[in-house]
């Protein structure tokens, strides 16, 4: 037993090896205990900054939609111009800046620029979080395409239709119905927003996009019945895309590296609840947008090189923003502008024919 005794390790040694005691210096103390007391302090400003942000915003989004849904049946465009004073209000709730660079194609749209032969457009953009939404509301008077899943949203879905979105479920059996409405509102006046990865990502990168997204601009060649029933668009009326390279890079003020970058991503099976409160604890934000030069789908040989085109352009603006390389704005000349359409041409002529040109009598 005493042998056993002795083999045993003894925790003196160790004691030995923390001696002399070691000394507490009460200033350390004071200086440890004043800055837990500011990280209190901070903790408890950003949350009661989150908690006024997300009540505005709760004010300001069923009252705006709400007015929003009136709008629908007011013909023009006030419906469009409706809808980019909301997102620019939620941005602004949010404490989100938007930094633009380039100019936007396209006007405001709506049936009377279709007349006029004002060409459609389609804008292309990179996804990474949920506030690429509201960014690029502010920015585009368009429509946005989403998948089908947010249409039965509880919440979401409602606002969704409200702001007239275009629903697509990537399922064969329903692409060519859902690419003839897109079609049909292209044709009507809409503008159209589309993020052809097919989901978010974490911001790092751009994924590769599906060249199908690109059919309603480029349109496959059919026939039979499916050729004659597709709507079309008139001579010289296809739409345009324009390439977008959207990237969040400062934070409270501070730009950004791929360490704080995971903050505004929103991807996979994250819950929308616990990003949005995390968000709403920032002072501040910032979103920067590079507006590419358009592209014509005529002067691609094929769907697939108009895709290729718009992701290499969406991806090298993307990579120069989070390298905080901010690029000059690009300039270009695009036709943007097709022929009028003919309900126009009579009523220009009959205003035409209708004047009398004949001098004036004072007798």
């Amino acid at each position: 037993m005493r042998a056993a005794a002795k083999k045993l390790p003894s925790p003196l040694p160790l004691l030995k090896r923390r001696i002399p005691p070691f000394r507490i210096d009460p200033v350390e103390l004071d200086l440890i205990d004043a800055q837990e007391r500011r990280q209190a302090a901070r903790s408890i400003s950003r949350r009661v900054r989150a908690v006024v942000k997300l009540i505005a915003i709760g004010i300001w989004t069923p009252l705006s939609v709400g007015f929003e849904a009136v709008l629908l049946i007011v013909p023009g465009t006030a419906k469009i111009r409706w809808t980019r004073v909301i997102w620019g209000v939620l941005c602004r709730l949010l404490s989100l800046k938007i930094r633009v660079i380039g100019r936007r194609a396209g006007g405001v749209g709506g049936a009377k620029a279709r007349a006029r032969g004002e060409r459609p457009v389609i804008y292309i953009s990179n996804h990474s979080t949920w506030l690429d939404v509201p960014v690029l509301g502010t920015i585009l008077p368009s429509v946005f395409v989403a998948k089908g899943d947010i249409e039965h949203w509880p919440v979401m879905g409602l606002v969704s239709k409200i702001g007239r979105t275009i629903f697509v479920s990537r399922q064969r059996n329903t692409t060519g119905r859902e690419r003839d409405e897109m079609i049909t509102r292209l044709a009507d006046g809409d503008n159209l927003v589309l993020f052809p990865e097919g989901t978010s990502s974490d911001g790092s990168r751009v994924l590769p996009v599906m060249s199908a997204f690109f059919a309603i601009a480029k349109p496959p060649r059919l026939r039979g019945a499916e050729a004659e029933t597709m709507p079309k668009f008139r001579k010289g009326m296809t739409p345009l895309i324009q390439p977008i390279s959207l990237v969040y890079d400062e934070l409270d003020g501070f730009s950004i590296g791929k360490a704080r970058r995971p903050v505004f991503a929103w991807y996979g099976d994250m819950d929308l609840g616990p990003h949005v409160w995390q968000l709403a604890q920032w002072r501040s934000m910032q979103a920067t947008v590079i507006l590419h030069p358009p592209l014509d789908p005529e002067d691609f040989p094929s769907r697939k090189a108009l895709a290729v085109a718009t992701w290499r352009a969406v991806t090298e603006g993307a990579a120069r923003l989070r390298q905080n390389d901010e690029p000059e704005a690009p300039d270009w000349k695009v036709r943007l502008m097709g022929p009028p359409s003919a309900s126009r041409k009579r009523d220009k002529a009959s205003s035409k024919g209708s004047l009398d040109n004949s001098p004036p009598s004072f007798a």
